[in-house]
């Protein structure tokens, strides 16, 4: 039997075999207790990194995003981000939920900030109103297709959020990403940032994890609200481990799966599904608004034919390419999704 190709997603990525004998091989000690030396050594490499204080190793994404966003956003404050982002729209309402965040939107523009506009939506105090206390934006975009925000527009951002008196916060879940495609270098995009949430087991391919990055004040109080939210690990030495490996070995090689996103754009570009000079980074998003086909079925039918795709609305399909998607993955893919969008 033919093996599938996977492009649902960059997480379904399994640990290569150098990774796991670096996972079996880590001294471990109790996390809880600030005693495991191997978290230790990954939290402060991603603090290097990112020319922060400290850090702090977070079981899942969407943990990290919530611990950095009750950092910044008291209860019954407010947070303001797209109306896409993943804070908000893909986190079960978390940051309300848990934090007691309110939040506020502005329209989803395919990841393109008008910082004009976030501007005017700043509520300061003292106007019987929820004053805005904090910014997030999204590095790479997922639901735009892995837009890289530009660095003078974030640097813009950063100039608004300080004359507000106002956090910025960066879920960075693919920023290693926009890292590898724009040539910013980690800590030029740590500087802009209050807190950070940055993703090991996306496109670095680690099987679990991801850091908070901030101040050492603010990563002092993260402790406790990962405790909080049951996020308190053991023996995550094993996990920071599959991290460590990822950061020495797997941030240079996104340039393939970027290459290989763009070539599964320009083979799919002639049946009108997607503008292949967008595609900059691993996500490749199919508009099948203008064919006759709908998201479900083409998925249901590459999946028939041995190729997995994700449906991220009716007429919208989205492809990732990642370290387990070589060469002949994307030919596989390519062979199978064109007649199905030639039909």
């Amino acid at each position: 039997m033919t093996q599938m190709v996977d492009l649902r997603s960059d997480t379904v990525t399994r640990p290569t075999a150098a990774m796991r004998a670096a996972m079996a091989a880590a001294e471990v000690g109790d996390d809880v207790y600030g005693e495991d030396p191997t978290v230790i050594a990954l939290e402060q490499r991603v603090a290097r990194l990112f020319g922060h204080e400290a850090a702090l190793f977070a079981p899942s994404g969407s943990m990290a995003n919530q611990i950095a966003l009750q950092l910044v956003v008291p209860p019954a404050h407010e947070l303001l981000c797209d109306a896409n982002a993943h804070v908000v729209t893909y986190e079960f309402g978390a940051a309300a939920a848990i934090g007691g965040i309110s939040t506020r939107t502005w329209p989803f523009a395919g990841g393109q900030l008008d910082v004009d506009v976030i501007a005017s939506m700043i509520r300061p105090d003292g106007y019987w109103a929820v004053p805005t206390r904090a910014i997030a934006v999204e590095q790479t975009h997922n639901m735009a297709g892995g837009v890289v925000i530009g660095l003078d527009t974030l640097r813009a951002l950063r100039g608004v959020a300080d004359a507000a008196g106002a956090a910025l916060h960066c879920d960075g879940a693919r920023i290693w990403h926009a890292h590898v495609a724009d040539g910013v270098p980690l800590a030029e995009y740590g500087a802009l940032f209050d807190t950070m949430s940055v993703c090991l087991s996306k496109g670095l391919g680690a099987p679990v994890g991801s850091v908070v990055v901030g101040s050492a004040e603010n990563i002092a109080k993260a402790r406790w609200i990962r405790k909080r939210m049951g996020g308190g690990m053991r023996q995550a030495g094993i996990l920071a481990a599959a991290g460590l490996y990822a950061l020495e070995h797997h941030i240079d090689r996104l340039a393939d799966d970027h290459a290989r996103a763009r070539r599964l754009a320009d083979a799919l570009a002639p049946y009108g599904v997607v503008d292949a000079d967008r595609v900059r980074t691993n996500l490749v998003l199919l508009d099948l608004s203008k064919t006759a086909l709908d998201a479900h079925g083409l998925a249901g039918r590459a999946r028939e034919q041995g190729v997995l795709v994700s449906v991220i609305a009716p007429r919208t399909v989205r492809l990732i390419t990642h370290l387990d998607a070589d060469d002949a993955a994307v030919d596989r893919a390519i062979a199978v999704l064109s007649p199905l969008l030639a039909a």
